[in-house]
Formats: structure tokens, sequence, C-alpha cells
């Protein structure tokens, strides 16, 4: 509990909640949880950016195929790199 890997996560953890406010509304019912509502004054959520149609230039689609490149070539690196070191 006290050592420097818990507190590196926990240094992450508090991070990530700095803008973490607000109230969510769940409804319980026969074992299972649902989310029925939920308001922040931090919220990223926009109804207008929520669209791939019409959202005042917030999304391209060819952006995605940049970024579908991008993030293969770190994955390919990572399996290259790990069936290197196991030899």
């Amino acid at each position: 509990w006290f050592s420097p890997e818990r507190e590196m996560l926990q240094a992450a953890i508090d991070k990530s909640q700095e803008h973490v406010t607000g109230t969510v509304r769940l409804k319980l019912y026969k074992g299972s949880v649902n989310t029925v509502g939920r308001w922040s004054d931090h919220s990223l959520y926009s109804e207008k950016h929520v669209t791939f149609e019409e959202d005042a230039g917030a999304y391209d689609q060819k952006d995605a195929a940049g970024f579908i490149r991008l993030n293969a070539l770190r994955l390919k690196l990572i399996a290259t790199r790990n069936e290197r070191v196991k030899g």
C-alpha cells in the first residue's frame, strides 16, 4: 500500500479527477444498474459534437485514416519488440 508504484498510480488518478464534479442518477433493478441521468458544470459533452453529420467542423472523417495508421504503427512496433524479446 505504501509503495512508490501505488503513489504514482494515485497521482494519475488524482490528476484525472480534477474536473470530475456533478451528479449521476442510477436505476437499480434486479442486479442491474442503468444510468438515467447525469449533470456536471465541467462536462465535455456537447450535443453539437455528438454527431458525425453537421458538427460545425469539429470532426472530419478523413482524420480517422491518419489516426488509425499511427495507432496501428505503435501496435506493430510493440508486437515486433515483444517477438524480439521472446527470442
